[in-house]
């Protein structure tokens, strides 16, 4: 598999997010021999928890499996550029390598908003940006234009 696939598999994860009323978002991460090691999606709503997001849930699940803490032979896909958050979940995971579909020009920190991996931390992934990039922001866009529309039905109907 490819890097495209493997993002591919991560839009699969972010339309799941989407049917269950998430912001779609999703992440795999691979362990050096290619195998998927680690699937995360958005789950804040239905988990009712800010840390639920789908680089945490891949890197929680990737520990799991691999038994360890350490992701550093790990390359991790989403379909959104990461927040501060999981950007330092990446960090500290040491996974070496990040691709990312999307940008997020409010919460992004591989650049948009700032770039997290730039700064003096003792680990600094390597961050590809816009692997399927119209896939990935097309998705977060009919999610948000579903809501919008979603609200103003509602507030026509009171």
């Amino acid at each position: 598999m490819g890097h495209e696939d493997y993002m591919r598999e991560a839009l699969a994860l972010a339309r799941q997010a989407m049917e269950e009323g998430e912001v779609p978002v999703g992440c795999v991460i691979v362990w050096e021999d290619g195998r998927i090691v680690g699937r995360g999606r958005n789950r804040r709503e239905a988990a009712r928890d800010a840390l639920a997001h789908a680089e945490l849930e891949a890197i929680r699940q990737a520990n799991a499996v691999l038994g360890g803490w350490r992701l550093h032979k790990a390359v991790l896909y989403v379909t959104l550029e990461p927040c501060p958050m999981c950007a330092g979940g990446i960090v500290n995971a040491r996974i070496p390598q990040v691709w990312y579909g999307a940008k997020d020009p409010k919460a992004g920190c591989c650049g948009s908003v700032l770039d997290l991996f730039a700064q003096p931390f003792n680990h600094h992934p390597e961050v590809h940006g816009g692997l399927l990039e119209g896939e990935c922001g097309a998705l977060l866009q009919e999610f948000f234009q579903r809501l919008r529309d979603k609200r103003k039905a509602a507030k026509s109907q009171k």
